[in-house]
Formats: C-alpha cells, sequence, structure tokens
C-alpha cells in the first residue's frame, strides 16, 4: 500500500494484522511509475482525490495496468478499468471499462462474514439502541450534530458513537442526554460489524460505508457529509435503501434555516424509532442492493484483463 495513514491507529493495526507493507505515497505521475518499477508491479489501483490525474495514463504507458476508484467524476484519468460502486452508477465516456454500480461494493471480510443469511426483521423495543459513526476521523465534525439532532427527538434510545478524534469526545461531553436517553462514546474499533449487526438504527455519513450498512441489512438514516457524496446519497434516498438526514452544511446553519433542516431530520429520526416496519423496510432494500460479492467481481475483472499479457 502506498500512501499516508494519520490519526488512525487502527486502520494502521489492520494493515500490519495482514502483513501489508505501508510505504509512502507517490505525489507525482513520475513517482507512481518509478514506485511500479521499484516494486516489480504488474497492476497498481489509484483511489484518491488529490492525486495529479496524469498519473493514470503514466502508469499506463509504462506498461502497469491501471485501476482507477472513481465516485462519477474520472478527473480525467486515462486508465484501463474503473471502479464506481455507488449505487445506480452510470457509465460515462470514459478511455477504459468502467465497473458501475453497488454490486462491485468493496467489503473486508469481517463485514461479509457478519452479512445475515436474510433481512432481519425489526421488532418493536421501548428503548432502541442506535449506533452513529462518520468515519475514520470524523474529519468534517458530523458526530456531536447529529448526536444533538438525535437526542432532540425526545425518544428514550441507547446511543453509542464512535469517536474519532480527541475534539468530538471533548464536545459529547457537553450534551446531556434527556430523560430515557444514554449516550455512550466509544473509540474506533474493528468491531463495528458487530454493532452495526446490534443496532436497532444506525446513523452515518452518506459514504463507502453506506455499502457496508447494505450488506449487514442494516437500518440505516445517512447525512451528506461532503460534495462528493451528495449524487451516491441522493440515489440511495429515492429508492428507498436509506432514510435521509439532509446535508450537513444545512444541519449545521444558523437561524430559521438551520433550525427547520434539524428539526425536519429529527422527525424522520423520531419516525424511524417509533416504526419497526420502517426500519424493517429500509433493511430489507438495503440488504438485497449489496451481497457481498463486489470484491471478487472487481478481481476477476482485473486478472481477466491482465492474464493476457501475463501468462
Amino acid at each position: 500500500m502506498f500512501g499516508a495513514v494519520e490519526r488512525l491507529a487502527w486502520a494502521t493495526a489492520e494493515l500490519a494484522a495482514r502483513g501489508i507493507p505501508l510505504h509512502p505515497g507517490p505525489d507525482s505521475p513520475a513517482g507512481l511509475v518509478e514506485a511500479a518499477r521499484r516494486h516489480e508491479l504488474d497492476v497498481l489501483i489509484l483511489d484518491s482525490y488529490e492525486l495529479d490525474p496524469a498519473g493514470a495514463g503514466a502508469l499506463r504507458a509504462a506498461g502497469v495496468f491501471t485501476l482507477a476508484v472513481i465516485d462519477g467524476d474520472s478527473r480525467g484519468q486515462d486508465a484501463d478499468l474503473y471502479l464506481d460502486q455507488n449505487f445506480g452508477a452510470q457509465a460515462p465516456a470514459l478511455p477504459g471499462q468502467l465497473l458501475a454500480g453497488s454490486g462491485y461494493a468493496l467489503l473486508r471480510d469481517s463485514v461479509v462474514a457478519a452479512r445475515p443469511a436474510a433481512p432481519r426483521p425489526a421488532t418493536a423495543v421501548s428503548r432502541p439502541r442506535v449506533l452513529a459513526f462518520f468515519g475514520g476521523t470524523d474529519a468534517v465534525g458530523a458526530a456531536p450534530v447529529l448526536t444533538r439532532v438525535l437526542l432532540a427527538t425526545g425518544h428514550p434510545m441507547d446511543l453509542t458513537v464512535i469517536v474519532g478524534r480527541p475534539e468530538i469526545e471533548t464536545e459529547l461531553e457537553e450534551i446531556t442526554p434527556g430523560r430515557g436517553q444514554i449516550l455512550r462514546p466509544v473509540p474506533p474499533t474493528g468491531s463495528l460489524p458487530t454493532l452495526i449487526t446490534a443496532a436497532d438504527l444506525v446513523v452515518s455519513a452518506a459514504g463507502t460505508s453506506t455499502w457496508e450498512l447494505c450488506c449487514l441489512g442494516a437500518p440505516a438514516a445517512l447525512v451528506c457529509v461532503v460534495d462528493n457524496q451528495r449524487e451516491s446519497y441522493a440515489r440511495v434516498v429515492r429508492h428507498g435503501v436509506a432514510a435521509g438526514l439532509g446535508e450537513l452544511p444545512e444541519l449545521t446553519g444558523a437561524g430559521v434555516a438551520g433550525r427547520a433542516a434539524r428539526a425536519t431530520a429529527a422527525r424522520t429520526l423520531h419516525g424511524l424509532l417509533n416504526s419497526p416496519q420502517r426500519r424493517t423496510a429500509l433493511a430489507a432494500r438495503a440488504w438485497s442492493t449489496v451481497d457481498g460479492r463486489g470484491r471478487a467481481r472487481v478481481v476477476d475483472a482485473v486478472l481477466d484483463a491482465v492474464r493476457p499479457a501475463t501468462d
């Protein structure tokens, strides 16, 4: 793996446990080509919003098969193969083949192993178990915002919030739950799939974790926290795969507009907490959307493409 893993001890530990060495990430097309040659690579996967888009073409010219992971926009990358694992992804005009849709969602072992054989029915509970998480470090500070919105529903709940940074924990400590509400901040954990399957409702960002929630058949409510999630968020909500809570800038807004956005999100969450039937419907549609075999399909596509050159 080439890149940087900063302030994510759990991610560093996951790499170490798998025996995957971590190298500094080349930041130029020439650097990518040099790294590929030094490590005698046949295939290189590019997954970045920041790398020079010319890197893919430089690798191809050097004879390295290149797969670019994209979110709708290829950023002008000239790759052999593209992967857009978002639900309902379309096939734009690209130089190479596109693997499009949640059938290609890349999921780790612990998620696939925890996938239930069938969607789990929701049951009526007086105090639902709610899980909230927003990426490895919660870089945009969504956890305190959504925690306040959840507690503002007034509904009893046992709320577990994954805390990615000390600043987030400090802010959560200033929040006082209401009657019948329990707030439990916990650090990032490799046992996230277990927490997801135990929850009656999951609140999360509309990023790649959406596909984990779908695979596990979790009834989920999503918030769009960054611009590149907007299109996928809209599709997922429109098709009833998850409930939508809006966009984070709206939920953090001041004045009448901000209060209205938070009130609307709180009503959506209260409806889900109060209705096992609605949670069951979300869980069933989510479970049927991602079957957990996406990474095998991606690997097969890569191997099918490179075998003629290597046999």
